[in-house]
């Protein structure tokens, strides 16, 4: 609010090219008003003094005529004397006056203009010329001769030379007006491509640059900025690269690109051990045999060549299966979790990865015998992430001593847990009878631990019980459901919005939803509608979304900030998007997998990870969130590296939203 404040009263101020137009303006407007009032005043007095010299010599020549040709004391010779100079129409009154001040003969008429309007002869005002002279006889003196001149014409000419040089001045104004105008336009040209470029650079979008040329002050003022957008562009895409090299090297095999083994054991711990994530899903182990014999005889190249095309088939896998995560742990064994799944659907998917890992190891070997073994574990609520390593693990080495590629499953008869058809019935009539109730998270800040807002969770009301997203979410994306589920979601959030004004909420895509251009416009035309509401709910879109949906990830954000949603990054860290891909987006969040937060007082590779994080994105005007904060130590570092809210256990734990709305 205060920045929007100083901004309305910068906008007020006068812009450059108004004071610099206002003031050369009233330079040149009083210019040529004293080029008027000098050229008035000089013909004004010219005219005057022509109009008095006129009246002196009818004056003079009138007396000379009744002191020599005319008998002045024959009145009425005088009078026919002055009746004819009267009647030239020069002269407003000629009068022969005696001794006495009596008037003896003599004419006179009222000042008339022609053009010139009365207020204007007030106005101007020009002395009465008046001439005289003496009558004589000899050495009498008989009277004398008072002559005025007519100024009608004087003033009708002083009208037309001032309507003139008023019209000069209007024209000529005008004129350099409007070219100081174009002119200041063009040279101050470049300011408004720098304010375009100074704003650009606040976002930080460092492609602007100003092309105007100008004069020679601004076009350097204009190279220093362009280099300066250069010079920030080099050092935040460098700090981006950093970024993404300390996420790889720190949570990626250098080798085949998925996750190394410490990234995968704490995302592991957080999948299995995380209340709200906890059980259910399904632990993979896969091991290629005689690796070492092939590492040898072929060599380390080859070797690597091997696992990276495994790494990739895996990768492969793990895409088609929303939520999976997958890592090598030593050599040629590799380890891929499944959240959500059951048993018996995890065994068909692991032998038919079996097969065509099989396929691609032994005719890559041959003629070196090879076998591919998986050993499978069910999670259970009971067992943390160690005991289940350990049951895979055990899996694993049992799968091993048959002479064979095959999967072996450790305690099958153990998970009664759905297969892929029940739980599309489940999804299916949670959708059709909108059984979704929706529950709340905070997101908090700082030690006070102020409300940011509510993070919303989705649950199925099921005669079993409740079921949570961590649950069925995966399987709804594997079932191609996710989008009806977040349609039915957002239509619950936007009601909810809508009945509570001072809250603000936050939801979070599913892969599929946003791959789907049907769900795409179907959540424009939600939002579109919505109006306001729009600026109170946060959308959150998978770093693993934007990973593999780049095109449609990209557009749904645009249109989504067009519509004053902030978008973050939900889950960000183990999607492998470059930051300076994201740098491009209209973003307003980054929200930290939760496996970069567990045991972050005693992690120190992820405590400096995330603090740089957080530095580029806080002076890129985004802000970073954290989520699976479940001790206070966790949320201590945090507060320490200025993160702009975390969620977590510790935090706060979810609840229903139907509990807050009875509690208000």
């Amino acid at each position: 609010m205060v920045q929007i404040a100083n901004r309305q009263r910068q906008y007020g101020v006068l812009s450059l090219r108004a004071l610099l137009l206002l003031f050369t303006g009233s330079l040149l407007v009083l210019i040529l008003l004293a080029i008027f009032s000098v050229t008035f005043n000089t013909f004004r007095d010219y005219v005057s003094s022509q109009h008095l010299e006129h009246a002196q010599d009818a004056a003079t020549a009138t007396g000379v005529a009744l002191s020599k040709a005319v008998d002045a004391s024959d009145i009425v010779a005088a009078s026919s004397l002055i009746d004819a100079v009267f009647d030239s129409g020069s002269y407003l009154s000629v009068k022969f006056v005696g001794h006495e001040g009596i008037m003896l003969a003599g004419r006179s008429m009222p000042l008339r203009t022609q053009v010139a309007p009365g207020w204007f002869v007030q106005a101007a005002k020009l002395p009465k010329p008046e001439g005289t002279a003496q009558v004589v006889r000899g050495w009498a003196q008989l009277g004398t001769v008072q002559v005025v001149s007519n100024l009608g014409r004087a003033y009708d000419d002083l009208w037309r030379i001032t309507v003139g040089l008023l019209a000069a001045v209007v024209v000529i104004g005008g004129v350099g007006m409007l070219a100081l105008w174009f002119l200041l336009r063009r040279l101050l040209q470049p300011l408004k491509a720098l304010e375009k470029q100074a704003r650009a650079l606040s976002r930080r979008d460092f492609r602007e640059r100003v092309q105007v040329r100008s004069t020679r002050e601004l076009n350097q003022v204009t190279e220093a900025m362009n280099q300066m957008a250069d010079d920030l562009g080099q050092l935040f895409a460098g700090q981006g690269k950093l970024i993404q090299h300390l996420r790889k090297v720190n949570n990626e095999d250098a080798v085949t690109g998925l996750a190394s083994r410490s990234a995968f054991d704490q995302r592991l711990k957080v999948e299995v051990e995380s209340e709200e994530k906890s059980a259910p899903g399904v632990l993979m182990l896969l091991q290629l045999s005689s690796f070492g014999d092939y590492n040898q005889s072929h060599g380390r190249e080859e070797g690597d060549r091997v696992l990276k095309q495994v790494g990739k088939i895996i990768n492969s896998f793990v895409g088609k299966h929303g939520g999976a995560f997958a890592g090598r742990r030593t050599g040629a064994e590799f380890a891929v979790y499944l959240p959500g799944a059951s048993a018996v659907d995890v065994k068909v998917w692991c032998e038919a990865l079996v097969e065509t890992l099989d396929g691609l190891y032994s005719d890559i070997a041959a003629p070196i015998e090879t076998f591919v073994h998986a050993g499978l574990a069910i999670a259970s609520k009971e067992a943390d992430a160690r005991d289940l390593l350990a049951a895979a693990d055990s899996a694993l080495r049992t799968a091993q001593q048959r002479e064979e590629s095959c999967c072996w499953i450790k305690d099958a008869g153990g998970n009664g847990y759905h297969t892929m058809e029940t739980w599309r019935d489940i999804i299916n009539d949670a959708i059709r009878d909108k059984h979704l109730s929706l529950w709340l998270q905070p997101m908090v800040q700082g030690p006070e631990q102020e409300l940011r807002y509510y993070q919303v969770f989705s649950r199925i009301c099921t005669p079993e019980g409740v079921l949570k997203a961590g649950a069925f979410v995966p399987m709804a994306e594997r079932l191609g459901l996710i989008a009806d589920i977040d349609r039915v979601l957002v239509a619950s959030v936007l009601e909810r919005l809508e009945c509570h004004p001072n809250e603000n909420l936050a939801i979070s895509l599913g892969s599929a939803s946003v791959a789907d251009e049907m769900f795409r416009e179907d959540l424009l035309a939600q939002l579109s509608s919505a109006g306001a509401l729009n600026r109170r709910l946060w959308v959150g879109i998978s770093e693993t979304t934007l990973h593999h949906h780049r095109a449609q990830a990209s557009q749904l954000i645009r249109a989504l900030v067009k519509l004053n949603v902030p978008v973050l990054v939900d889950r960000f860290g183990v999607g492998g998007v470059p930051f300076n891909y994201l740098r491009n987006l209209p973003l307003s969040a980054l929200r930290i997998d939760n496996s970069f937060v567990h045991d972050l007082d005693s992690h120190e590779d992820n405590r400096f990870w995330l603090e740089s994080v957080i530095g580029i994105a806080r002076s890129r005007g985004v802000k970073v969130f954290a989520t699976g904060v479940e001790r206070s130590e966790e949320y201590s570092v945090l507060c320490k590296l200025g993160i702009d809210g975390a969620m977590g256990y510790h935090l706060g734990r979810p609840f229903a939203a139907e509990e807050k709305s009875t509690g208000e």
